[in-house]
């Protein structure tokens, strides 16, 4: 009979445990691989508090994850670049959770520390070649950019206007490839999330003004770009939960956290 009891209580235990993890809820997220280090941490945060919620995160670009939210493969899109007229006629949404400065950057060995936007938009499409050219070292230019598709590069090409004609060397698919990339190159020159930076390479001011919070924050600072949420359906459950998190006050700590700044409407 003791045997039996044990027995029956270890099943009535894996029973519940089952059932305990039948109840999780999931929330899927797709997309900008510049806002990695932003979900990772709200993410983190809101599952601490709802350990009974998995939130997931497919690092695939802004347009994939556009493409996965209006297929219904997500819950919510993550882009880094603003939705297109088409995008929102076909029934997506935008939120924009965060302001983030696109960074030009440079091996921390090159001299140059301060371009134009007109001079940035020259070394891109190939008008500019050699840094010798902008006072720096004689060494050819080589160009480090995303692949068609990112949010990262959207916003860069719009802003400095050079859709479609910049002369890249590489075109690779994360920030942080454009980073190390660049790192490991003194000649190079790339364009990353503010947020994603560290010591290994060097950020340029632009028209004189430097690539911080505090440029951003006053819009003097000229590569801006939004971090957004996109969204098709009406969210349920979970995953409105943590989209109201996401877009609330609570939030803000952890967006500032990150090196993040806050849209005025957030």
């Amino acid at each position: 009979m003791k045997k039996l009891a044990t027995m029956i209580g270890l099943c009535t235990l894996i029973l519940f445990s089952g059932c305990s993890n039948s109840k999780k809820e999931n929330v899927s997220l797709n997309g900008s691989t510049s806002m990695e280090k932003l979900v990772g941490t709200l993410s983190e945060v809101y599952q601490k508090e709802n350990p009974e919620t998995d939130i997931t995160y497919d690092p695939t670009g802004s347009g994939a994850g556009i493409q996965a939210v209006e297929e219904d493969r997500c819950d919510i899109g993550l882009s880094s670049r603003y939705l297109k007229e088409e995008e929102k006629e076909a029934g997506l949404k935008e939120t924009i959770v965060a302001l983030d400065g696109i960074a030009v950057i440079v091996n921390p060995e090159n001299p140059i520390s301060d371009l134009s936007l007109e001079q940035v938009a020259d070394i891109f499409t190939g008008k500019i070649t050699n840094w010798k050219e902008l006072g720096g070292n004689d060494q050819e230019i080589v160009l480090i950019g995303r692949e068609a598709g990112s949010g990262t590069r959207d916003g860069f090409e719009t802003i400095t206007k050079t859709e479609e004609n910049c002369q890249y060397r590489q075109e690779l698919t994360s920030t942080g490839d454009v980073i190390t990339t660049v790192s490991s190159n003194p000649s190079a020159i790339g364009y990353a999330s503010l947020e994603a930076l560290g010591d290994s390479v060097k950020a340029l001011s632009i028209n004189g003004v430097p690539c911080d919070v505090q440029s951003i924050q006053d819009q003097k600072y000229a590569l801006v770009r939004p971090f957004i949420y996109v969204t098709k359906k009406e969210l349920e459950g979970a995953s409105k939960q943590f989209y109201d998190f996401s877009t609330s006050q609570k939030a803000v700590p952890y967006i500032e956290q990150v090196g993040l700044v806050i849209y005025e409407n957030h």
